[in-house]
């Protein structure tokens, strides 16, 4: 079964994708062109928007685990909307065997860690020294200090 799904995150920084994949234990793997999933669509879920079955499968970059060969990876796809950016695609059946581990439910570590590397980088280039702590609800928070 394939369950093949777009993380509803956009991507617009590399580098800063590739600082959170290491944060969690991922690597992102550049120019990798194709990514490990179920390997065929059998209709049991709707295609992300913009995508063809023949689509699945085939990216720009991968997001990958290193010490897990048998696990599925991330697709990073250019956008199929016209906008600059990457869209992220992954195969989430049976969590994408230890996938969801790494990323969270719905991808929701994924999308903290990386929005906080673009905020913390942001916040460098206007001369703020970040630091960052995990609070008892294991929410990430930015310290931003001068």
């Amino acid at each position: 079964m394939s369950h093949v799904a777009e993380i509803s995150l956009e991507i617009k920084d590399l580098d800063a994708l590739a600082v959170s994949c290491r944060k969690l234990g991922l690597e992102l793997k550049r120019g990798q062109e194709e990514y490990r999933w179920f390997g065929r669509s059998v209709g049991d879920y709707p295609l992300p928007k913009g995508f063809k079955k023949a689509d699945l499968g085939k990216c720009d970059h991968a997001i990958i685990q290193p010490n897990n060969p048998q696990g599925y990876e991330i697709g990073v796809v250019k956008r199929r909307d016209g906008k600059p950016g990457y869209t992220l695609l992954w195969d989430s059946w049976n969590g994408g065997y230890g996938l969801q581990d790494k990323v969270g439910r719905n991808a929701c570590l994924l999308k903290q860690r990386y929005g906080a590397e673009v905020a913390a980088k942001k916040a460098r280039q206007q001369g703020f020294r970040v630091s960052e702590k995990v609070d008892s609800k294991g929410r990430l928070q930015l310290i931003c200090q001068r």
